[in-house]
């Protein structure tokens, strides 16, 4: 699996520095709840990429991710610092930013845990793996299809950029749907 950013630190660095740009402070189950989002979105939007390398367990309040749980249990390590992050992956996240970071992190956690993978993997107790695939799955069109949640054309904004003529236009990655091959006649 191909990963757009290499570490999950550097997503967090980039909700965190977007939060305090936006004159925010971000609570760390906030942070892990956009980043939970952000992995599943990002997969749908990208088919067969994944946003960062990362796992998500599940705790009392929902989906969290251990490794940044642990290095970040007492606050930013003082000297840590983010690696860039790609445009594409950056536009991402900020996509993710602007349709979920309104939210607090109750009302995110009411609309994750919802989320069929979390409810189960919550319902076997705490550091319970919640499965990728369940995830993706969720997103990719069974969410959407019963309004639990908006779907990856809702929360991707589209890139815009510039025609030769200096106009606006806004452009999305290419992404070819797998075709059918014809059944001879």
């Amino acid at each position: 699996m191909q990963f757009a950013i290499k570490s999950c630190l550097d997503v967090v660095i980039w909700f965190s520095d977007r939060a305090l740009n936006d004159r925010e402070y971000i609570q760390p189950q906030k942070l892990h709840r956009l980043m939970f989002l952000a992995q599943a979105y990002y997969t749908v939007a990208y088919p067969g990429r994944k946003l960062m390398p990362a796992t998500f367990v599940t705790d009392n309040f929902g989906p969290v991710e251990p490794t940044v749980f642990h290095a970040f249990a007492y606050g930013r390590p003082p000297h840590l610092e983010g690696n860039p992050v790609p445009d594409q992956a950056a536009h991402f996240l900020d996509s993710i930013w602007r349709r979920f970071g309104q939210y607090s992190a109750d009302q995110l956690n009411k609309r994750l845990n919802d989320h069929p993978a979390v409810a189960a993997a919550m319902n076997k107790g705490p550091n319970e793996e919640i499965p990728f695939t369940e995830m993706v799955k969720f997103y990719q069109g069974e969410a959407a299809a019963k309004g639990a949640a908006p779907s990856a054309d809702q929360v991707v904004r589209p890139r815009v950029m510039r025609s030769q003529s200096g106009k606006p236009v806004a452009v999305k990655g290419w992404n070819p749907k797998a075709l059918t091959p014809k059944k001879p006649e």
